[in-house]
């Protein structure tokens, strides 16, 4: 009987124990999301997109497609596309994928 209340405890947590919530790609304490798209960037250069995406999220690839080009349907959290249009803007809102 003894060796039953040890099991039923030892499963059990403690009470006063903090349930922390889950943070996936956010800095516990921050009050913003980070950012996952850039319409503000349709009509600029490559280049001054490639800048603007770096500053708010440093470790991100960026994939160049230019216009009538085929890529991939996988999902990366770590890519941004910037899709062209023929004279060389960019063309669509870049996001995370």
């Amino acid at each position: 009987m003894a060796d039953n209340q040890q099991t039923e405890s030892s499963d059990k947590q403690p009470v006063d124990a903090p349930i922390l919530p889950r943070t996936y790609g956010i800095l516990p304490g921050s009050s913003t999301a980070p950012k996952m798209e850039w319409p503000e960037l349709i009509g600029h250069t490559p280049e001054e997109a490639e800048k603007k995406i770096k500053e708010d999220m440093p470790r991100v690839q960026i994939q160049v497609v230019q216009a009538n080009s085929f890529v991939t349907m996988d999902f990366n959290r770590g890519r941004v596309r910037l899709y062209l249009d023929p004279s060389g803007k960019v063309e669509r809102p870049p996001r995370i994928g």
